[in-house]
């Protein structure tokens, strides 16, 4: 496997008030660097023994969504603190292999990797026309964590149907209900208008040995991000079409086999663009009840924010910036020691200089 050195950059940013914890910040990818035009898509996962592994779209000649794309990651032993080289861990030569989407199985161990492929000369716009091959799904797996992975396995028979042209798994994270199931939120299109895009999920209940198609959400839904609520639903927090600058937002009582009609969120503004959430969890078991969120909270791709929710998603009443300046995606991850880590896309003077890490605390957040 190719392993490509990337000089990480690492920011402290000073405490600014009295008793306020600090944030790091570290620059992941850097475009340009690693023989690569550009990064874009991150997306995390915190493994069984407690490493951290960033993952993202390294993109060979353009910042363009087709072409020659590999699917990297790094990894980090000590809480994201040092990172190993960057490895490409999925290639398919000229054409077009990302949208990572992992999640570990508490189980085995296991980390899973959902991702998507196309051809590199089929864009999104002719895919969605139906005048490009369709996106088709795959899984790599790593069971040491995250130092190996097994070779790409098309698992597209049982996780997409015929008719479904673009397809997308996360990109963010995925996530394993309290009973087991494995949910990955993906993406999907019948046509090329807005009404034929969909949310929808994939799962599986024998740890990502066979998947299946579950719910589909309203037309006008795309990337989407899954929490498990407290109660055992499902929460779905969906890129939005409708005009409104508002995310989306649907739930499923059943374990994702069908969703309730899509509902904007006032508190949550939005570019039209991916976001993320997790839910956040103390080590001694406390704080379930508190969800993050991240996205550029504006109606241009800028102000990287943090957002906790208290009562599982229904409001947003703390926020605070992580980046006011250009920024788009962004997935979080919580650390065995209830670091919060948000991988994100920003810079200067475009969304996609870097790919930054930042890990701060709970108390960070809440901070004035």
């Amino acid at each position: 496997m190719n392993k490509i050195v990337i000089i990480c950059t690492v920011v402290m940013v000073a405490a600014a008030a009295a008793g306020e914890t600090a944030i790091s910040k570290q620059v992941l990818f850097r475009a340009g660097e690693g023989g690569y035009f550009g990064y874009r898509i991150p997306a995390l996962a915190v493994t069984k023994s407690g490493s951290l592994l960033a993952f993202c779209e390294a993109r060979k000649t353009s910042l363009n969504d087709s072409g020659d794309i590999d699917t990297v990651v790094r990894r980090s032993t000590d809480g994201g603190r040092t990172w190993s080289a960057m490895q490409v861990i999925a290639d398919a030569g000229p054409d077009t292999c990302g949208n990572p989407c992992p999640v570990v199985d508490r189980v085995s161990g296991a980390i899973l990797l959902p991702l998507t492929q196309n051809k590199g000369d089929g864009p999104e716009d002719k895919i969605l026309k139906g005048e490009a091959p369709p996106r088709t799904v795959w899984l790599t797996k790593s069971t040491d964590d995250g130092l190996t992975w097994s070779p790409l396995a098309d698992i597209s028979v049982t996780t997409r149907r015929p008719d479904w042209r673009w397809y997308a798994t996360g990109p963010g994270h995925g996530i394993q209900l309290e009973p087991g199931r494995i949910i990955i939120p993906c993406d999907h299109s019948t046509g090329p208008e807005k009404d034929d895009w969909h949310s929808h999920i994939i799962y599986s209940d024998d740890g990502g040995a066979s998947w299946q198609i579950g719910g589909v959400v309203d037309g006008r839904t795309n990337e989407c991000i899954a929490v498990e609520l407290e109660d055992g639903r499902i929460y779905l927090n969906m890129r939005n079409y409708r005009n409104t600058h508002l995310r989306a937002v649907s739930t499923s009582a059943d374990a994702g086999l069908t969703w309730s009609p899509a509902a904007d969120d006032p508190a949550l503004i939005e570019p039209v663009c991916q976001a993320s959430s997790v839910r956040y969890s103390t080590a001694e078991g406390g704080g379930g009840n508190v969800v993050v969120f991240s996205n550029p909270a504006s109606r241009r791709r800028e102000n990287m924010t943090v957002r906790l929710s208290y009562d599982d998603c229904r409001t947003w009443p703390v926020a605070k910036t992580l980046h006011a300046g250009p920024a788009a995606y962004s997935d979080l991850a919580v650390l065995p020691d209830d670091t919060i880590a948000c991988l994100y896309e920003a810079g200067e003077k475009t969304p996609y200089d870097t790919i930054t890490l930042a890990l701060f605390t709970l108390e960070w957040v809440t901070s004035p």
